[in-house]
């Protein structure tokens, strides 16, 4: 058998038709090639439910981080939380299989080494974090999505404090940071508060805001050796822009009408199409 490539797929939001495309271009081979996703992989799209059957279908050769919609529609499946209307997740949530789909995707950690120097995660790694790090605080909250009673941290997950890290953080608020650090960061202050507001273009909030706000990649981060990198999604606005080798950014907002981007790690190199 031969060596497949590995690759990493932008935000798919539930649009199925995008991915099925995007896998066509680069000729997927279910048998060889291994595919993962930064997260996100339901919501706004036209067909969140074949999505996840598919995606489930591919057995070992799928893997993926947990995007903040996908943690959603946990909440929503225990009741936690209700669907929005733009989510259009109504076939999802009526699908006789549901139950496996949920205990499949409860699985994915919201961190995950994709290879030796690179890290996926869907928002970004938060810049006081190695990679080392940030795996291990994924692996406390993935031990609670795996557990039976998994529904009872969902219903405190929500909010946005604390906002910035200490170790001295134990119990809910702790694993709230690390979900919001994981699944929620865009920007931060240069003490390393998050900020939940702002979600456009940096060049879009830098005249408006003060200049202590910035990306979470342009935060010197202490933690993160020259030759790692971090993969992520989430932030359609930024359209994969971060100006560094180090940061690449999946996420050109397909679902937005603009495109579904794919990284080669077997060439180094992107694959796109559009919506």
């Amino acid at each position: 058998m031969s060596q497949g490539n590995t690759y990493v797929i932008g935000d798919i939001q539930g649009c199925y038709d995008g991915l099925r495309r995007a896998l066509d271009k680069v000729q997927f081979d279910e048998e060889n090639d291994t595919l993962l996703a930064v997260g996100d992989l339901v919501a706004r799209g036209e067909d969140s439910l074949s999505t996840l059957r598919f995606l489930k279908s591919l057995g070992d050769s799928f893997n993926s981080v947990l995007g903040n919609h996908d943690l959603h529609l946990l909440a929503v499946v225990n009741g936690i939380r209700k669907p929005k209307k733009s989510d259009k997740l109504d076939d999802l949530l009526s699908a006789p299989d549901l139950p496996e789909m949920i205990d499949w995707l409860r699985q994915f950690p919201l961190a995950m080494k994709i290879d030796k120097r690179s890290i996926m995660v869907h928002a970004g790694l938060y810049p006081k974090w190695s990679i080392d790090k940030a795996v291990s605080l994924s692996d406390e909250v993935s031990t609670i999505l795996k557990s039976d009673n998994y529904a009872n941290f969902l219903s405190s997950m929500y909010g946005n404090s604390p906002d910035n890290w200490s170790e001295k953080w134990t119990g809910e608020a702790r694993l709230r940071f690390i979900v919001n650090a994981c699944t929620r960061m865009r920007f931060i202050y240069s003490d390393g508060t998050l900020d939940f507001d702002n979600k456009s273009h940096p060049s879009a909030v830098s005249h408006s805001t003060s200049s202590t706000i910035m990306p979470w990649f342009e935060r010197k981060n202490e933690q993160l050796l020259a030759n790692q990198r971090v993969v992520f999604g989430h932030w359609a606005a930024l359209s994969g822009q971060t100006n560094s080798a180090q940061f690449i950014g999946l996420d050109t907002g397909y679902v937005w009408g603009q495109s579904m981007t794919m990284l080669n790690l077997s060439s180094d190199t992107l694959e796109n199409v559009k919506a």
